[in-house]
Formats: structure tokens, C-alpha cells, sequence
């Protein structure tokens, strides 16, 4: 009889890591042989533990043995207890069906165990369990047998504790069974291990990999399903400055806060798993996450810090927690950040500076996550937008333009948002100044209230000189439950998103909106199957009432409607803006609401420099319907601006602010003005005949000259110029094709600095989206690519990027598949990037070549490496030393080319193989496309062994299981990815 799929399936899945993971165990054995002075996993016990009687049957034996300070029928009655088999045993994995409480001999039960670091099944039955132990008999997969036994002696002090197991088998008695025994026997040590700190009380339980019941839905949850179970936050309105606390003490103590808010075992922060940390803008640590992590006892975890500057990361610190332990990663994860600004400036004014520690040169965490780059161009720095306060009513500006609103009555508007920020912050107990003030009070400038930056007065401007901390612990379900949380306590981090807007804000197409919140909104709420309607508690960030708009229009929100509150804390005014960490405290405020009303929930929004980089959450006290993912949509960018300093000819002026100093003097102006072609000017003017053209009437969406260097506005108000085309356009296919388009067809779409620089960025989103499967490269105009802009590089505008290099791509083509879909010529660089895809179809009309040795040069951006891997080498001779085209047809002979389609068709086909790629399981075309590219690079004596290793994840997966189910129900696969 024939295999069916899902015994070959089995077979495959157990057999597919064992050449590798033999080849790591014969290395590990003969190191350990060199290595003198290295630990006896077994060591001598003053009692001798006999080996329990039947082992020695077993093809394959080993045990492993240790003294524990408990005696021996305490010891008994917890190894006999299958309800704590999760604690101590690291065979364990979970239960399948039903099974007693206790073992029991005759009783028989389905264990999901590790072997091998495969998740495989043991059919057990119990031969003894008493005041000595137990004796477990059963069988494995592919007709391995198993045994089990643990040994309990009375010993001075205590117990001496053996394990024994055993396997036997036809795989056991090949190569499969050194490995095997060898993961057992590792086991068995660990187990004794944790054993023993368990009955010591000291020990770490380990936390079972079983579904958990959510008692009010009646729900099953998955294990690895993140939580939220605690939130703290400290509040120091009045600094002592006798013994000032440093902003890591501040953060302890919020975590600790958080403790108590889960109703937790204070030891709960010394279990982390993983420590984040958002970085202080008082005070620089090297590695805050490592103070943190010292100071509430969990030194042994792995630490994580956001980038330096940027209130994004307090969200997005939240986000990849969810993330790790969705993934399996962690289980316990703590999150933190801490401000002492108002100490730092009650010091300074005292004449002192803070003794607070300072880390050696050189300490950092882990891993640092989030983008950071420098804040400002050349452009914007000339012109004095170098602080978020110019650049924030800059952008103020351009919103009123936007909607066409008068002057004051936006000003009164953008008041009363902020007035009733205070009103929710006076609510606030840990709101930095609870005070309710008047949307009067806050428009009017007076010497208390200093005007700022039009339309800002101070208290419209973020408070940096706050003392505030916050603190979130994230956990799985299986250890929220484990740990003995109240179910009440738990919030469910539904799915979490990033994403950067144009870097530079002069760049950007459009000053009053923002793309990347709109993508990153929509897909949050897509993932966790609501709209922005079902919403309950909102915080949209709120340095200044322009980043409140742009997150509400881009969401969908009304930003002036008193009856949809858009702060759960008051704002970075009234609640205060602890410098990077203000989202941290968004997300502890809504926490306890969200337990209030379970049926809700919350959206939580953070933002970087000037509204650059974003991160939202969806949080609900419901359990997500799907997994949780930390998403980051890749979307469709608008052309970006270029920009200037210099004004010639005229322009529409598209936004102005004026600065004043302490004094309420006037500073200067900038203007943002935008050309017929497009382009944004970037002017600063400080004459005072300027700034009365500027602020007499109304400047926005007038023609702006400068006449004998004096401004002149004339006209009436008109729309804004469209940004000029750019020369990379990208599209979804579908939901998992990303196609991206060289559009500069006027240069047969040569690559110039900034093209090269925008491919690079479509080739990113498209690496870090999930979602998508597979790109598209293609050429408008019915060319592909000439190459590199030898006129723009004659100007010094060389196409090389930091990261992708040459071209923006050859030096690191994307890990993702993709199919280069060429017309016409793709030549030189053309030729170059076409080489960088992994699939090519192209049209019969198509040529190829290096013609780089006509003009004293070589294809060293890829060109010449690639054609010789891929081509025989007279072939590749040819192309490097003629320099001459060679058609779409020969290169399909050779191999090179996948497809030959009828001229204006490649790019059609292309697509229908992408879809078709994308239609597969993800993982398996990941890694199948590993595996292509890096098994040139293997000895033959490796390749196997390598293949396997990374073959090992995809086979083990439950794309597996489903694509094989699927295959057996004859319908399509659902993939999940995982």
C-alpha cells in the first residue's frame, strides 16, 4: 500500500533535520573533548540511584542525575502530578485529549513532546507511579518507542533524583538516533535543573504550550497570544532635590506600579523574558533597557531599545513585544520610559548638574529597534526649521490652507481642541498640570502665555520638563494564565502598525496630510475586523494640534467634535511630553478603560520627529479574531518634492509662520511656496517690511515674487501646483504584488541619484510588508532601463544609495522574489538590474547587453559577477569584452531569460507568474529561493546537510499541515505563514 501525504508528510518532517542536527552533535562532541574543566552533566551523588530495570532493552539509553534539597515523597508527588508536567519537564510541549490529573499505573494518555526540537506525539502508559517515581512505556512517531523513568532516593539533605529515557526503533538504531538520544539526554538535565529551583522555591516555572479557555467568550486562545496585564505610571510633580531620582529608578518604579496593577507576585518583573526600553531625552544611558532590566531582578533577559529620538517607540516598543511573543519568542516582556526633565532644570537653575549613573563607553542593548536618521535637509535647516515648534506650525499653516479656513477661526478652533485636552487631563491623576483652562486662555498670547510660533502660543506646545514614567508588562496568555492573572486584568493587543511619511518634510507632496498614517490605520483596523466607527478610547499623539488633525484626517476622524474625545491622558501638554515615551502613558491611561468596557476598543497612535514616523495599537479586552501582526504597509507614496531655497519667478504660497523670541519680538518668518512646476521654495525673511506682507490679510494661496528682495503677494487664492511625476511608481497587485515601475521614459528611465534613491525605498516597503509575496521590476515607455544617467552622474549625482548601493538595488537585491518584466533595452545597468531578479520574462523585441567596455568602462554593479554565474563562461566573455546586445531569445537558450512573450506582453505575464508564486506557501518560497541562491556557495559535503537545516522550519510548519490537509480535501490551502 501506498504512503498517503500525511504519512510521507510525517516522515519527511521528522527525518529532514537529522543530517544536520547529527553534523552540529558530532562537532559539539568532539569540542567538548578538547575542552577541559567542562561540567559533568551527570555528577557523582553520595547515594547510588540504580538504573531502573528495563532500560537497558532500549536500543538508545541515557539519564541524567542530581541532588535536590526536598524530600523524596515531596519530590514524587509533584514528577506523579501531570498538572505541573509544564513546570519542570522540557519534553513537554502539551497535552492531546483527555488525560488524568495525576498518573496513575494502567492509565494511558497523548503527550506532545520535543524530540530532536520536533514537536512530535507519545502515546503513554503508566507501568508504575508511588513513592519512588514512575515508569512510563509508549510509542513514537515512525515506530519509535519510548520509555521513561524518574527515580527518587533518600539522600542527606534531601533527594537524590534520576531520570532515565530510552529509545528504541528502526530510526533510532540509523543516524536519527544519536541525535535523538542526545536531545533527550539535554532534556533530561534542564528538567532536573528546573526540578530542583522548583522545590527550592526558587525556580522558574515553565510555562505550558496548551491553549488557554477566555471564560467570558468561552474562547480557545492560542498559547502565544500577547496580553496586556499590567500598566504603571509615576508621576513627580515636585522634584526632590536632595536625592533626585534618575529617569531608570523612575521606570522601575512603574513597572513595579504595573506589578500591583496585574495583582501579581512581586518576583513577576524578575521572570522577563525580554526588557524594552524607551530612551530618556534628560539623561543618555548606553543601555537603559540593562539598568531597567538590573534594578527589578531580571539581569538574565534579553534587551531591546527604540531609536533615540523619536515619540513613535514608546508604540512601537509595544508593537515588537506582541511580536516576539507572538512568535514564540517570550513569554514575559516588560516596557518602559522615564523623563526628569523638571529635575534636570530645577538642578541647572540651582547651579548643579545630576550625579546619576553613567554607563561605561560602549554598553548598549541587544537590539535597537525603529528608523533614525537626521531630522532636517539642508534646505529646512537654512531657513531655521530645525525644531519641531517651526516645523509643527509650518504645517499648521498649511492645514488651514488646506481647508480653507479664515485666520482667527482657526486659531479658535486648534484652542478649544487643546482646551478640552485639559479638561480630560484635569481628570488625569497622573497628568503632569491637571488644569482646566479656556480655549481663550490657551489662543491668547500674554507674558504667561508667550506667543511661540504662529499660530502656537506656549500652551499649545508639548511640556518637555515633566518628571513622569510608565510602565506596560505584555505576556502570553499561556503565562498571564500560568502566572495566575485575573482574566479581568487582561487586554488583548489586537494588531499593531509602523510607518515612515516622506523623511524630510520639505519633500513631501502635500503638508497637510499624511500617507503613512492612513496606510498604517487602515491596516490595524482591517486586521482586527473593525472600522474606525466601532472605536471606543482614541489617543491620536498631541505635541501640537496639527499632529491631532493630520492623524484624524487620516483615519477618518473628526478633529473638532467635542463629543469624540481624541486624548484618553490631555495631551504632551496638560498630561505632559515625556520626551520619546508619551505613547507609553497613552497606552497605560486607556488600559483600565478598556477593562471597563470589554466590548470596546482603543486605538493608540505615536509619532516621531515632524509626524515622520508612526506606530499605532488596537487593544480590546475581547480576544483578537486573528493572530496578532505587526504590520508595515507598503503603499503607494506621492511623488515627492523637490526642494529649493531660492525663489525665481513666482510661486503659490502654501503656508507661514512667524517666530518671536522670550520677548515677544518678532524673529522672522518662513514661508513654503510652490512653484508652477512644482517644486517647494523654502524662504526665511526677517525685514520688517516682509513681515507685515506676511501677516497683513491672509498669504495662503497667493502668488508670492520677490521684487528688489522684497516679498509681493498678489491675486487671489488658487490651488496648489502638483508635485512633478516621479520616476518610481509602485502599485499593489492584488493584495501580494508589488509592482514597481522606472518611469523616466524620456531617458529610456536611466537611473539618477534620485530615482536610484526612490527604488531603494519601494524595494524597503516592500521587504518589511509582510503582506507582500512577491515584486515586480518593470520599465515605462516600452523600455526597460538604459542604465546608469551618465548626465546626472556628470553632474556629481552618482546613483548609489547607503544601503542597496549602485543603482539603488545591485548591491542588495531584495530577499523576496522578484520577476523583472522587460520591453525594449535593458542595458548596462538596465541589464544590471535586470540580473538582480530572480525570474526574467521579456518581450521578443527585448535586448540585453554590457556595453559599459565601449565607453572605458565595466559593469561593476553586478553585471559582470552575475553573467558569469549564471551564463557559460564564452557567453559571459562575450558580453564583458564586445559590449554588444544580445537578444531575449538567445539569453531564454542559455537559461537567463524564463519567458519570451509578444512584444508589450511581459509585463501581463510577469504578473500572472507573481500571482501564481504568491498563490504558495510563503514559507516554503522563501526559503526554496534561500536555498537556490546559497547552495552554489556549499561543498558538496555540506549541501545536504544545509539544505536540511533550513529546510527543517518550513517542514515542521503549519503551512505544512495545511497544504498537505488541503491537498487530502481537495480544496485551496489557507496559509497562514507560520
Amino acid at each position: 500500500m501506498s504512503p498517503t501525504p500525511s504519512q510521507l508528510l510525517a516522515s519527511v518532517r521528522t527525518l529532514a533535520p537529522v543530517l544536520a542536527s547529527t553534523a552540529k552533535v558530532m562537532v559539539t562532541d568532539a569540542a567538548s573533548k578538547l575542552m577541559p574543566g567542562a561540567p559533568d552533566a551527570s555528577p557523582e551523588l553520595a547515594v547510588s540511584v540504580p538504573e531502573p530495570a528495563g532500560a537497558s532493552g532500549y536500543a538508545r539509553q541515557v539519564h541524567a542525575q542530581r541532588l535536590v534539597a526536598a524530600a523524596p515523597e515531596v519530590v514524587a508527588d509533584l514528577v506523579t502530578d501531570l498538572d505541573r508536567a509544564h513546570e519542570w519537564l522540557t519534553l513537554h510541549l502539551s497535552w492531546r485529549g483527555e488525560r488524568p490529573a495525576r498518573m496513575a499505573a494502567g492509565e494511558e494518555f497523548v503527550q506532545q513532546i520535543k524530540l530532536m526540537d520536533i514537536p512530535a506525539q507519545a502515546r503513554w502508559r503508566v507501568e508504575r507511579a508511588d513513592a519512588n517515581g514512575f515508569e512510563l512505556r509508549g510509542t513514537g512517531p515512525m515506530g519509535i518507542t519510548v520509555g521513561l523513568w524518574c527515580t527518587v532516593v533518600a539522600t542527606a539533605g534531601g533527594s537524590a533524583v534520576r531520570l532515565d529515557g530510552a529509545l528504541d526503533g528502526p530510526p533510532v538504531r540509523g543516524p536519527v538516533g544519536l541525535t535523538a538520544v542526545r536531545s533527550v539526554e539535554t532534556a533530561l538535565t534542564e528538567s532536573l535543573e528546573i526540578l530542583a529551583g522548583v522545590l527550592d522555591g526558587d525556580g522558574v516555572r515553565r510555562i505550558p504550550d496548551e491553549p488557554v479557555l477566555h471564560e467570558r467568550t468561552g474562547r480557545m486562545l492560542d498559547p502565544t497570544t500577547p496580553v496586556v496585564i499590567g500598566v504603571g505610571q509615576v508621576v513627580q510633580r515636585t522634584p526632590d532635590l536632595a536625592n533626585p531620582d534618575e529617569p531608570v529608578a523612575m521606570a522601575a518604579d512603574a513597572l513595579r506600579a504595573a506589578v500591583r496593577d496585574a495583582g501579581a507576585q512581586d518576583d513577576l518583573l524578575a521572570r522577563a523574558d525580554l526588557v524594552y526600553a524607551v530612551p530618556s531625552a534628560s539623561w543618555t544611558y548606553g543601555n537603559q533597557a540593562g539598568l531597567v532590566a538590573s534594578l527589578v531582578g531580571a539581569g538574565d533577559a534579553a534587551t531591546v531599545q527604540t531609536s533615540p529620538y523619536g515619540g513613535d517607540g514608546a508604540q512601537l516598543a509595544v508593537n515588537d513585544a506582541a511580536l516576539q511573543i507572538a512568535q514564540g519568542n517570550a513569554h514575559v516582556v516588560l516596557v518602559s520610559g522615564a523623563e526628569a526633565g523638571s529635575t534636570v532644570s530645577a538642578l541647572q537653575s540651582d547651579g548643579r548638574e545630576p550625579d546619576w549613573t553613567r554607563q561605561p563607553e560602549g554598553a548598549a542593548p541587544g537590539r535597537v529597534i525603529g528608523v533614525d536618521r537626521p531630522a532636517n535637509n539642508e534646505a529646512e535647516t537654512s531657513v531655521g526649521l530645525g525644531a519641531p515648534i517651526f516645523v509643527y506650525a509650518l504645517v499648521e499653516s498649511a492645514l488651514r490652507g488646506a481647508a480653507g479656513a479664515p485666520v482667527d477661526e482657526h486659531r479658535a478652533r486648534i484652542a478649544d481642541l487643546w482646551a478640552r485636552n485639559s479638561s480630560v487631563a484635569a481628570k488625569n491623576p497622573y497628568a503632569w498640570d491637571p488644569t482646566e483652562r479656556t480655549a481663550d486662555e490657551i489662543a491668547t498670547a500674554t507674558t504667561a502665555n508667550r506667543a511661540v510660533s504662529d499660530p502656537y502660543t506656549k500652551l499649545m506646545c508639548a511640556n518637555l520638563q515633566v518628571n513622569l514614567a510608565a510602565g506596560v508588562i505584555v505576556t502570553s496568555v499561556a503565562a498571564a494564565h500560568a502566572l495566575g492573572i485575573d482574566q479581568d486584568r487582561w487586554v488583548f493587543l489586537h494588531a499593531g502598525a509602523s510607518a515612515t511619511d516622506e523623511w524630510f518634510v520639505s519633500e513631501r507632496a502635500d503638508l497637510a496630510s499624511s500617507p503613512a498614517i492612513a496606510a498604517a490605520g487602515a491596516a490595524v483596523l482591517d486586521h482586527a475586523g473593525i472600522t474606525v466607527e466601532d472605536l471606543g478610547p482614541i489617543d491620536l499623539y498631541s505635541c501640537f494640534p496639527a499632529a491631532v488633525q493630520l492623524g484624524a484626517q487620516a483615519l477618518g476622524l473628526p478633529w473638532d467634535a467635542p463629543e469624540r474625545p481624541l486624548s484618553v491622558t490631555g495631551g504632551l501638554t496638560s498630561a505632559g511630553g515625556p520626551g520619546n515615551n508619551y505613547g507609553l502613558h497613552a497606552v497605560s491611561t486607556m488600559m483600565p478603560m478598556l477593562r471597563e468596557n470589554p466590548e470596546q476598543y482603543g486605538l493608540s497612535s505615536s509619532l516621531g520627529w515632524y509626524a515622520t514616523k508612526h506606530a499605532l495599537g488596537v487593544y480590546s479586552a475581547t480576544p483578537p479574531s486573528k493572530a496578532f501582526a505587526h504590520l508595515k504597509p507598503a503603499f503607494e507614496r506621492p511623488a515627492p518634492r523637490p526642494v529649493r531655497t531660492e525663489l525665481e519667478g513666482s510661486a503659490v504660497v502654501e503656508a507661514v509662520t512667524v517666530s518671536y523670541d522670550r520677548a515677544g519680538d518678532v524673529e522672522g518668518a518662513v514661508v513654503s511656496a510652490i512653484t508652477p512646476e512644482g517644486e517647494r521654495v523654502l524662504l526665511r525673511r526677517e525685514s520688517p517690511e516682509d513681515i507685515a506682507v506676511l501677516t497683513k490679510g491672509d498669504p495662503l494661496r497667493r502668488t508670492i515674487r520677490l521684487t528688489k528682495d522684497r516679498i509681493k503677494l498678489t491675486g487671489s487664492q488658487q490651488e496648489l501646483p502638483e508635485p512633478p511625476a516621479a520616476p518610481v511608481r509602485t502599485e499593489r497587485d492584488g493584495d501580494d504584488v508589488w509592482v514597481i515601475t522606472l518611469d523616466r521614459p524620456q531617458v529610456r528611465n536611466a537611473i539618477d541619484r534620485r530615482t536610484a534613491l526612490l527604488l531603494e525605498r519601494a524595494v524597503d516597503d516592500a521587504e518589511v510588508d509582510d503582506t507582500v509575496r512577491v515584486l515586480v521590476l518593470t520599465g515605462a515607455g516600452n523600455t526597460f532601463c538604459a542604465g546608469m544617467d551618465l548626465a546626472g552622474a556628470n553632474r556629481g549625482e552618482v546613483p548609489v544609495t547607503d544601503r542597496r548601493g549602485p543603482l539603488g538595488l545591485t548591491a542588495e537585491p531584495p530577499t523576496k522574489p522578484m520577476i523583472a518584466a522587460v520591453e525594449g533595452a535593458a542595458l548596462a545597468g538596465g541589464f544590471e538590474l535586470a540580473l538582480c531578479a530572480d525570474l526574467i520574462v521579456a518581450s521578443e523585441e527585448a535586448t540585453f547587453g554590457l556595453p559599459e567596455v565601449k565607453r572605458g568602462l565595466l559593469a561593476a554593479a553586478g553585471g559582470l559577477w552575475r553573467t558569469a554565474v549564471r551564463l557559460p563562461r564564452a557567453v559571459a566573455l562575450e558580453l564583458a569584452l564586445l559590449g554588444d546586445p544580445v537578444s531575449a531569445a538567445r539569453l531564454a537558450e542559455l537559461g537567463m531569460v524564463n519567458r519570451v512573450v509578444p512584444a508589450g506582453q511581459a509585463l501581463e505575464t510577469a504578473r500572472d507568474l507573481a500571482r501564481r508564486m504568491a498563490a504558495n506557501a510563503p514559507l516554503s518560497v522563501r526559503v526554496g529561493k534561500q536555498i537556490i541562491d546559497a547552495a552554489p556557495t556549499w561543498s558538496a559535503e555540506e549541501g545536504f546537510a544545509r539544505q536540511s537545516e533550513l529546510a527543517s522550519p518550513v517542514l515542521l510548519s503549519d503551512d505544512a499541515t495545511e497544504g498537505v490537509a488541503a491537498f487530502a480535501e481537495k480544496r485551496e490551502p489557507r496559509w497562514t505563514g507560520r
